[in-house]
């Protein structure tokens, strides 16, 4: 694995502050039942960094502390954590939206038999992964056998409610290129998706959140094996957006790592930049962090980029 942070930390990327958080993002774990080319985090079956029990009460604590509307977990697969049901319960019984970022295919592993239930009686959003809406692109970057597995997932959380017109379970589908290129224009993607789904396998959906692909970690490392690390990050900082600015994630966002520290945003969490003052999500319960200052490097033109991308699609 190549390191790309020494490629990202001289930079010149504008100096920018947060408002309050609206979102807080936990990655719970790095386990998962998928290696992706693309997945920035490095995650996979053998990984074992968990949050521990005390951690995800802490959590809990702050969101009410806090009084903060929205929790985004993520992983690896946050549904393969021992405590993921108990979170999603206790920070629904406080009325906070949460979000749960699933790659579809971890429905169907052993003990997962009965989380797309779960999570529709829950009200939980989900936001789930398929980087394309044909077989040979989704195994290529995901793994064979994926798309087969992804398409019955939809298949059964559509069966429940999941995206259906006038349902309140939410269902969004999140895009990544297939390599080093900026996604298409995401409005006339989402009609791709929405007209190939629904024609050969009768999946309804909300929305499709188009995202780009970070230099960094598995990702990050593949293009300086193949030598197009410092033609990406040109294409990333030619493409640049001042408009962007505005409604880059980190501003309303606070990221968690698993083991609670704080960062701020899921890539620095992955770089292992932390937030200023290097900040436990104990220091929540009695901080706020309005009008903080923001740790930026070069990937950060990954966010701002064309039509700028966050973890809600294109900005």
């Amino acid at each position: 694995m190549h390191e790309t942070l020494p490629l990202l930390e001289i930079s010149d990327f504008p100096a920018i502050r947060r408002d309050r958080i609206e979102t807080l993002q936990v990655n719970i774990g790095y386990r998962c039942n998928q290696s992706c080319v693309h997945c920035h985090v490095n995650a996979g079956p053998n990984r074992t960094e968990m949050m521990s029990d005390e951690n995800l009460a802490l959590l809990v604590e702050v969101i009410a502390r806090r009084n903060i509307p929205t929790l985004d977990i993520t992983g690896g697969a946050p549904e393969l954590h021992w405590g993921f049901r108990d979170l999603v319960s206790a920070v629904r019984t406080l009325g906070v939206k949460v979000i749960d970022r699933c790659n579809l295919t971890v429905l169907f592993e052993p003990g997962q038999e009965a989380t797309a239930e779960f999570l529709a009686e829950n009200t939980v959003e989900v936001v789930a992964s398929l980087p394309c809406y044909s077989m040979d692109n989704v195994d290529k970057q995901r793994g064979k056998g994926v798309f087969d597995k992804s398409i019955a997932g939809l298949q059964k959380l559509n069966t429940l409610g999941y995206g259906q017109e006038g349902s309140p379970l939410t269902l969004n589908l999140v895009y990544n290129p297939q390599g080093a290129s900026l996604p298409p224009q995401q409005k006339a993607l989402e009609a791709d998706y929405r007209r190939e789904l629904a024609e050969h396998f009768n999946i309804k959906f909300n929305h499709l959140f188009a995202l780009t692909n970070m230099p960094i970690k598995r990702f990050g490392s593949m293009l300086i094996s193949k030598g197009q690390f410092k033609e990406y990050m040109t294409l990333l900082r030619d493409s640049y957006s001042a408009s962007n600015l505005d409604g880059v994630m980190c501003r309303s966002q606070v990221s968690v790592g698993w083991q609670g520290d704080l960062y701020d945003c899921d890539f620095n969490q992955q770089l292992s930049i932390p937030i200023a003052n290097r900040l436990h999500l104990r220091d929540l319960l009695e901080r706020d962090l309005a009008d903080s200052s923001i740790r930026v490097a070069d990937h950060c033109y990954g966010c701002t980029a064309g039509q700028g991308s966050s973890c809600s699609g294109a900005l």
